[in-house]
């Protein structure tokens, strides 16, 4: 960008510009301290941790699966179940541990109110940890 000045009868002639090359070289000096920077700030520090006295706590062999099928009926574990008797079901294929989690998979034809009923039907059984089980990948339409 040049601007002409004129004062009085001489023609004075300035032209400014912004030099942008220290500030490119300021930006590349920064990004490559940074560059090597990070990776050292992710080191971990080695620390010697106390043990625990606690159990561990014993993961279920086969997680108790719910499946809505496409005709709204009701499976646990691949074995039918009737609505009414959902809680009675639930019970006895968690073993009567209500923190255990239920694995819930419907049909991509199941309405959201239909699964959101089956889920207030575990709220109310006392099943609270609820994963919804879903396909990995690009199949969504």
């Amino acid at each position: 960008m040049a601007a002409r000045l004129s004062h009085g009868g001489d023609e004075l002639a300035e032209t400014h510009e912004i030099n942008v090359t220290p500030f490119i070289d300021v930006m590349l000096v920064l990004l490559i301290i940074f560059m090597v920077a990070a990776p050292l700030a992710t080191v971990d520090v080695p620390v010697d941790l106390p043990s625990s006295n606690a159990p561990p706590r014993p993961h279920p062999e086969k997680p108790v699966t719910l499946t809505i099928r496409a005709d709204l009926t009701l499976a646990i574990n691949g074995a039918d179940v009737a609505r009414d008797g959902l809680a009675a079901a639930l019970d006895q294929a968690a073993g009567g541990d209500k923190d255990q989690r239920i694995t819930l998979s419907a049909d991509r034809v199941v309405s959201y109110g239909d699964l959101t009923a089956v889920m207030n039907s575990l709220r109310t059984a006392g099943y609270l940890k609820v994963s919804l089980v879903g396909l990995d990948g690009g199949g969504a339409p």
